[in-house]
């Protein structure tokens, strides 16, 4: 266990005080590694409550440079860091929040050639990323790598969180038993096109953050094996359970993908927005 400074014992003394966290717990958190897809309107919130919960080192992977039509919803950037990559704009807010968090920058695409050994290195995965193709390749490396993966999507007034990790549970499903492939291109509209309500991005996100900050602590229910549904609109959120599919193409009884797979990225997901 971490021995504390008295200004760690300050800034984290509404988590010690939890009997379900304590010194142990905190000190769990700073010892523990998260890598998330994404830096825009999931990305934001998450980083930012996982940077302000202590989590010792997150690793963040995003390619693109803060543009004014992010701030909308990209609470972590501001006016005066467009043209900025995001990753490091992301990193400037974190290390500003808490200097206890290291923060690894990665100002690139992930890729079948780098995912797998990226992750190797994290305890988890959050997925905030903004299209379908990202997606899978995210859910089917967390699967070969055996690290639990918490996936959040929305779309205009909607959004969703789920955690994957069949590699724990076995009659737990992977996001393929949700959706086993893509759609066709251009069959759903990309956010750009569509909308999105800024606000949104806090609400799921912030449900991803919680649920990582409950996977690392190992406490409470786990989303795995469930969907959590929000509609801003009626101001609701469902829980739907989700089952494994025995014919999944990754993790069912008789796999036919064995090695990770490559879409068109000009496939936008419906329930994908950063």
């Amino acid at each position: 266990m971490i021995d504390f400074t008295e200004e760690q014992i300050e800034r984290y003394s509404r988590h010690i005080i939890l009997p379900e966290v304590g010194a142990e717990g905190q000190s769990t958190l700073l010892n523990a590694k998260v890598f998330m897809i994404g830096a825009g309107g999931l990305g934001s919130p998450v980083a930012y409550y996982l940077a302000a919960a202590g989590v010792g080192t997150i690793g963040i992977a995003d390619a693109d440079v803060v543009d004014s039509s992010n701030l909308q919803r990209q609470i972590i950037h501001n006016q005066s860091r467009i043209g900025l990559p995001k990753v490091e704009s992301a990193k400037q807010t974190m290390q500003e929040l808490n200097p206890d968090v290291k923060v690894n920058t990665y100002n690139y695409f992930v890729t079948e050639d780098n995912i797998r050994e990226i992750i190797r290195e994290y305890d988890l995965v959050i997925d905030g990323c903004d299209n379908f193709p990202t997606r899978f390749l995210v859910n089917d490396a967390c699967y070969f790598e055996k690290k639990p993966l918490i996936s959040g999507a929305m779309f205009r007034f909607e959004g969703q969180v789920a955690t994957y990790k069949p590699h724990v549970y076995k009659e737990g499903p992977c996001y393929r038993c949700l959706y086993p492939e893509p759609p066709p291109a251009g069959l759903v509209p990309s956010c750009s096109e569509a909308g999105i309500l800024g606000a949104l991005a806090g609400a799921v996100g912030t449900i991803q953050a919680v649920e990582a900050v409950k996977e690392l602590l190992g406490i409470g229910d786990s989303l795995s094996g469930k969907l959590m549904v929000f509609d801003a609109l009626r101001m609701e959120w469902k829980k739907l359970k989700l089952r494994k599919d025995p014919g999944c193409p990754l993790c069912g009884e008789n796999p036919t993908i064995t090695e990770l797979v490559t879409y068109d990225q000009s496939c936008e997901l419906k329930f994908g927005e950063s």
